[in-house]
Order: C-alpha cells, then structure tokens, then sequence
C-alpha cells in the first residue's frame, strides 16, 4: 500500500497526542520481516493537552519493522525530548518492546547552554536518562568565578 502527502493525528484515550507528516507512507505487509517505510522523510509530534509541542523527530528516512514494534531512523535525524534538550545524528533505533532508543553513530546532544559529543547511545524512550559512548564535548566556564591561583604560598 501507498500513500502520498499524509498528516494523520493519533490519540490516546480521547486526546489527540501525535501528528505524523510525510511525503509517501508505504507498507510491505506481504515481505518478511513485514514493514513500513517513509523513504522521503517522516516528522512526528507529541503534544500537551493545549495542543503545544511538547517533543518532536525528524528523519530523512525511516522504517518501522511492526513485528519487532522497531524504528529505524536513518539520514538528518533531529529529536528534541519533552525537556527541549536536542538530539542530532545520522542513525537511530527505537525499540518499543524493550522501551529504549539507541545508536552506535555519531550523536551530538545540546543541553542547557552546552553540547555534548558521542559515538553510540543508549537511552530510555522519552530520551531523559541516557549514556553517551566516547564522549567528548565543552563546558562553559565563567572566568569570574574561578579564584586566581595563590602564589603567596611557597
């Protein structure tokens, strides 16, 4: 099956929570593994209950393997978590049955004034409580209140 230009919203318990937007939605029910694919591009929305954006991601491409209930997002993947830190690279797996997103790529994390540099991730699936792999990254450093060093101590 597919579907061209798609804005489709999805609630949970009455309230409208997601809006999905892409360009074509295809569905290979027949293959094995079954999947969907969004091979130009997929944006997802999470909404409160006044209909603010609350979370967002952003894929080139991605797969979802329904068996597996597995994400595959590939390309410029962006995602900015419910606390508005933002996620950037170029692969990203989220897996619904265990509850976990993850990627062994490059990933860069901005967070409250400060970014963050990785190759592979692990989180949980709101992106809350994560660990970077070889990490590196910089901090910002108020020169003001750093006490100059003592040198009338021998």
């Amino acid at each position: 099956m597919k579907s061209l230009d798609v804005t489709t919203l999805i609630s949970d318990s009455g309230i409208t929570r997601y809006r999905i937007k892409t360009k074509e939605w295809m569905i290979f029910d027949k293959k094995e593994p079954s999947y969907w694919s969004f091979e130009k591009g997929l944006y997802l929305e999470k909404f409160d209950t006044t209909y603010h954006v609350e979370a967002s991601i952003k894929a080139d491409t991605a797969y979802y393997y329904d068996k597996k209930k597995l994400w595959e997002l590939r390309g410029h993947v962006l995602i900015k978590n419910l606390q508005g830190d933002r996620f950037s690279t170029e692969q990203l797996f989220w897996d619904q049955m265990q509850n976990k997103v993850y990627s062994s790529k490059y990933i860069s994390i901005k967070k409250s004034g400060r970014t963050i540099n990785g190759y592979g991730f692990e989180s949980n699936q709101e992106m809350t409580v994560y660990k970077i792999h070889k990490t590196s990254g910089a901090l910002p450093i108020d020169d003001r209140k750093i006490a100059p060093p003592d040198t009338t101590k021998h």
